[in-house]
């Protein structure tokens, strides 16, 4: 995810803060030492305490996204990475699940985690209360909030994990991923309407109501939109269904081959063509691929002593696929490794190519005629 900061991994799985997670982190610290913990208590305490806590809460965020992606890892599902942001988590897989059962499982996992998390807190709560208020104030704190964040995940409406819940139900029961993410999406939507109106009426209604109308209303137009984008992904998969690779390719596309200078590249081929990048080949057979980013990085005064075969990426480095690939799953490892183009290879020959923008397009098209 752009504008997000890598800070580490677990299970193999990277994680990393959106810088929209130190906002709130100030927010909540803030919040805490001067509301939440007593006046009584010396300031630097209730600053420290107020950082402790927020850390506290956001690792108990990771730990119920990690349930997801350990979850999804088990059922062959590849997780990209999991981020922090403003609103919580997000687990990021690259490709979706395939059957309501593994949605069932996935869905559930992080809810039962934070349960998990609370029942831990409000026992070290009840342990440590007659020794340490401090201590036992974060944890009755982080008890309370994680009990919170899983009620809250568990409301049946799309894309939280009780709205994944429901799809997969619903799925199950239709045998329509289709009908079952339309459902759910609606219902999303439904009860993000009405977040906006208790906000609304928590502003007009309720005196010194204004902070906690708004970050309702903010909440119910984010999750509006995450089930508007849920929806469109689903008619992502749904246009694409049934679809191969060699359906979607286009028979067309621009090689050169390895022993041209990276002059010859430039004069000959990329000024006329216009194209951004170059497969590689010798008779059809595929070496690499060369990039506009490629020829970016060897100095121009290199440019007619170093050859393509120097300066592209070999085919043992890159991306490609079989005509018999589904044309999602195509979708789905390009989106997962930022790829723009792949190459569709039969018996070592490339027979075709996939580009981002025109797959895109396809699936465009055939979502706008109901296909």
């Amino acid at each position: 995810m752009k504008n997000s900061l890598r800070i580490g991994s677990l299970f193999g799985i990277p994680f990393q803060l959106h810088y929209s997670w130190f906002i709130i982190f100030v927010l909540l610290t803030v919040t805490l030492a001067l509301y939440y913990f007593p006046s009584s208590w010396a300031t630097s305490t209730r600053w420290i305490l107020g950082g402790l806590t927020s850390l506290l809460l956001f690792a108990s965020v990771l730990a119920h996204e990690l349930s997801h992606s350990l979850v999804a890892q088990r059922r062959g599902i590849p997780v990209k990475s999991i981020t922090l942001f403003i609103f919580g988590g997000v687990a990021q897989i690259t490709r979706e699940v395939t059957d309501p059962r593994t949605e069932l499982v996935m869905a559930a996992a992080g809810p039962l985690c934070s349960l998990a998390i609370a029942g831990i807190s409000f026992g070290v709560y009840f342990l440590i209360q007659g020794f340490s208020e401090h201590l036992a104030s974060v944890a009755w704190y982080l008890a309370f909030i994680n009990a919170i964040l899983a009620v809250f995940n568990m409301i049946p409406g799309f894309p939280l994990d009780g709205g994944r819940v429901f799809r997969s139900i619903v799925w199950r029961a239709t045998g329509s991923y289709k009908r079952a993410t339309r459902v759910a999406s609606l219902t999303g939507r439904g009860f993000a309407y009405a977040m906006i109106l208790g906000g609304i009426l928590i502003i007009f209604l309720l005196p010194g109501g204004l902070f906690n109308g708004i970050w309702l209303i903010f909440i119910g137009w984010f999750l509006d939109n995450a089930a508007v984008q849920s929806y469109r992904q689903a008619m992502v998969r749904e246009s694409l269904e049934g679809f191969t690779a060699q359906d979607v390719m286009s028979p067309q596309y621009p090689s050169v081959p390895r022993n041209l200078t990276i002059g010859g590249l430039v004069q000959n081929y990329l000024i006329l063509a216009g194209h951004r990048y170059f497969l590689v080949t010798d008779d059809g057979v595929l070496r690499g691929i060369i990039t506009l980013e490629d020829i970016r990085a060897i100095p121009r005064e290199r440019w007619e002593t170093t050859y393509v075969s120097e300066a592209m990426t070999p085919v043992e480095r890159m991306e490609w696929v079989s005509p018999e690939e589904g044309a999602m799953n195509v979708l789905e490892r390009m989106v997962g490794g930022d790829i723009n183009q792949i190459p569709v290879v039969r018996d070592g020959r490339v027979i075709g190519v996939i580009a981002r923008d025109i797959l895109l397009q396809f699936i465009r098209t055939r979502t706008k005629l109901g296909m």
